[in-house]
């Protein structure tokens, strides 16, 4: 089950990727109902088994009947993604209380009752399962206009770890782990310099790509010694910064 795959955002594709592995997919959606079927159909026409649900996360009933459905009709759940997230621009004098509740009710409590009730159902699999939670690299060095959004994401960090120890005390087959995207996956309407700002303060000099993404997340559903971990996939930006003394350090 991928989260948030409804939408054409990184979760798109990472269900497409985890398809292409041999995933039976369960594309979910909530606003995006209409475009997780078309990603449904276009799965299938490539020969994949795929399944369209949906549910508002922050409905604690909503998101366990949907994953019961779920392992009803796939017989059980291997890997969960959390990729599902909202977030916007907000200068901090317009920050509310009612909209940091409302991010941490879709970034945080959203994922931590999906990921319990998928978590659950693979711990009483012999096999257990992954479960890859989708943070954000800024939240260790966070820019403007978004304190509403961060703490969201920030903790995030700590429902993996936290979830890691429970459902692994529990079965020590079921994993729990996070990406943290770096730049990935602009909009087509980004300002080419916006672009090449954000280019210039990576380490690598280029941006990432959704399917980079993908590709963490494939490795921490099949690294079974891997636990716990928060894993940027940044370019570096996370470690980086351009203060300009390289050019005027005296390496002799």
């Amino acid at each position: 089950m991928v989260t948030g795959s409804g939408a054409p955002r990184v979760g798109r594709v990472i269900a497409r990727r985890l398809a292409e592995l041999g995933c039976r997919i369960a594309v979910h959606a909530n606003h995006s109902r209409d475009a997780a079927e078309e990603v449904v159909g276009r799965l299938r026409q490539d020969g994949h088994e795929a399944l369209a649900v949906a549910a508002d996360l922050c409905d604690e009933r909503a998101v366990e009947a949907m994953v019961d459905h779920v392992a009803e009709a796939f017989g059980r759940i291997d890997i969960l993604v959390n990729s599902a997230a909202i977030w916007a621009a907000t200068p901090l004098e317009q920050v509310t209380a009612d909209e940091i509740r409302r991010y941490f009710d879709v970034n945080a409590v959203g994922t931590l009752i999906l990921a319990r009730a998928a978590g659950l159902k693979m711990v009483d699999q012999p096999s257990g399962g992954a479960i890859v939670n989708l943070g954000d690299w800024a939240t260790t060095r966070p820019y403007l206009d978004h304190a509403a959004y961060f703490p969201s994401k920030g903790a995030v960090e700590a429902i993996t770890r936290s979830l890691a120890v429970e459902l692994g005390h529990r079965n020590r087959h079921v994993r729990v782990n996070c990406v943290q995207p770096g730049p990935v996956l602009l909009a087509a309407d980004v300002d080419p310099a916006v672009v090449a700002r954000l280019t210039d303060n990576v380490l690598l000099k280029r941006l990432g790509t959704a399917e980079q993404v993908a590709h963490a997340v494939q490795f921490l559903c099949e690294n079974e010694f891997v636990t716990g971990v928060i894993l940027p996939v940044d370019g570096g930006r996370s470690i980086y910064a351009d203060d300009g003394l390289q050019a005027g350090l005296n390496t002799g």
